[in-house]
């Protein structure tokens, strides 16, 4: 007699442990705010007692970060770098390049695509205008993200407790041109006047001379996934704008908004803000 097939097992029934850490994440990536453990548990069919274990692993490894004070949770620096991980790779690059030589043709002025990396930004596009001289933003650098257009421009479109996760205190924040801000309460400032504007800038803190402004592109949960970003030579747009300098410079900030807006509907998002 031959025995019975064993029925098959549903998916995940194999390894329930990791199908509960990526029902956890998932649900943390749709919140807009760390949540409390017992929502957690609740939105998760968990346990009390397991959610407490997995988000213990989960902050170990950097996926999840802690809130003591405030007894929250939310997504940990290493959620991002996955996410900025997928977007490094080839389906941002593929629908980003035709729109940042679009881009430079439009403006005369080097273009490039970066994404967030921990504290960092992550350079993984450029298109460089006719005659102009290579920046310090070439694919594969890596730059303060706080000190950067593009990062700023990413950092704006999180939560105030994942900036807090991602620059805890003044020795997280480092310099390159003596400018930028030097603090959490600095920094939470400048991102709150860039919310306001719709535009990041920078100007003089990632090369003498040298400004940019950068707009997020957002993903279909409208997350920020890349920051598209030109720079510029300061002393030859205020030339060219004269007393309008300003102006120029926001036509500048309106062609970098287009293309992300661009490209944020190509992921399935909103307009870029």
């Amino acid at each position: 007699m031959q025995p019975a097939p064993t029925p098959p097992r549903r998916p995940g029934t194999q390894v329930p442990a990791a199908t509960r850490t990526l029902r956890v994440l998932r649900f943390l990536a749709g919140q807009p705010d760390p949540v409390p453990v017992d929502r957690i548990a609740r939105a998760c069919d968990l346990p009390r007692s397991t959610a407490y274990h997995l988000l213990g692993v989960m902050v170990e490894e950097g996926f999840v970060t802690h809130l003591p004070e405030e007894h929250l949770y939310g997504l940990g620096v290493a959620a991002f770098e996955v996410g900025s991980g997928y977007a490094r790779q080839v389906p941002l690059q593929r629908i980003a390049r035709r729109a940042l030589a679009t881009l430079v043709d439009r403006t005369g002025h080097n273009a490039h695509l970066a994404v967030l990396h921990g504290r960092d930004v992550l350079y993984v596009l450029e298109e460089r205008a006719p005659g102009r001289p290579p920046l310090v933003t070439d694919v594969g650098v890596r730059l303060p993200a706080h000190l950067t257009a593009s990062g700023r421009a990413l950092l704006a479109g999180l939560s105030a407790a994942q900036v807090r996760a991602i620059f805890p205190g003044p020795e997280a924040m480092v310099e390159r041109t003596g400018l930028g801000p030097r603090t959490p309460r600095a920094l939470k400032e400048l991102l709150v006047e860039t919310r306001q504007r719709g535009h990041a800038t920078e100007d003089g803190e990632v090369s003498e001379g040298m400004a940019s402004v950068a707009a997020a592109v957002r993903d279909h949960n409208e997350h920020p996934v890349a920051g598209v970003a030109l720079t510029y030579p300061v002393a030859e747009v205020a030339e060219a704008g004269g007393v309008d300098g300003p102006t120029t410079v926001e036509r500048l900030a309106g062609e970098v908004r287009r293309t992300a807006d661009q490209l944020t509907r190509r992921l399935g998002g909103g307009r870029a803000r």
